[in-house]
């Protein structure tokens, strides 16, 4: 008899605190898949731009070096090294010369407007990749450039798409919900970046 009820004690010792093992890994899993919603629902849009396309391409033509690229630079489910290499090479400070990986979500955002302008024209780069002192020295001789810019980071590309408004290209990047999305009419270019969302 005692031994029977030792045994139903320690069975039940056993038996809660695997309980509430169960509810707290449902409780964390729960909380964890709360908090991957927002990020999930951040990128829905852009993903789903995408997502027509087969091969993601950019017809693109620099502003400040006349030199001009077309690079398929994902196909088959995957980005392509190579064509990564030459697109980081086409983006380098023109001032510098220097190169950096550029993020490829902000080349996403830029396939995914231009599709959505229905802008057949080459996409014109008015700035890519900055090194830290090219931006150092726009900061302190130009109004809107930010000291810690994305740029410095391949995370930031100024375009413009010739026949397609200011107003146009900067909403429809919005509306991706891929990075922030920065307007400036006056100089005729859309910034897009792959950080938080914000525009201006």
């Amino acid at each position: 008899m005692s031994g029977g009820r030792q045994l139903t004690n320690v069975t039940a010792t056993v038996l809660a605190p695997d309980l509430s093992r169960r509810k707290f890994l449902t409780l964390g899993s729960a909380s964890v898949a709360a908090l991957a919603l927002p990020a999930m629902a951040q990128a829905a849009p852009l993903e789903m731009a995408l997502r027509p396309l087969l091969d993601r391409s950019l017809n693109l033509y620099n502003t400040h070096t006349g030199e001009h690229l077309s690079e398929v630079y994902w196909s088959h489910g995957r980005y392509r090294a190579e064509a990564l290499s030459r697109i980081n090479h086409f983006l380098r400070d023109h001032r510098s010369g220097d190169t950096h990986p550029i993020d490829p979500q902000v080349l996403d955002l830029i396939a995914a407007v231009n599709h959505k302008c229905e802008s057949k024209g080459q996409i014109h780069i008015i700035s890519g990749y900055r090194s830290p002192s090219s931006n150092a020295w726009l900061a302190a001789n130009s109004d809107g450039v930010a000291f810690h810019s994305l740029h410095m980071q391949g995370k930031a590309v100024d375009i413009r798409l010739p026949g397609r408004s200011v107003s146009h290209v900067g909403h429809a990047a919005m509306s991706l919900k891929g990075g922030g999305v920065g307007m400036y009419p006056a100089s005729d270019f859309v910034h897009v970046d792959s950080g938080r969302l914000r525009h201006w």
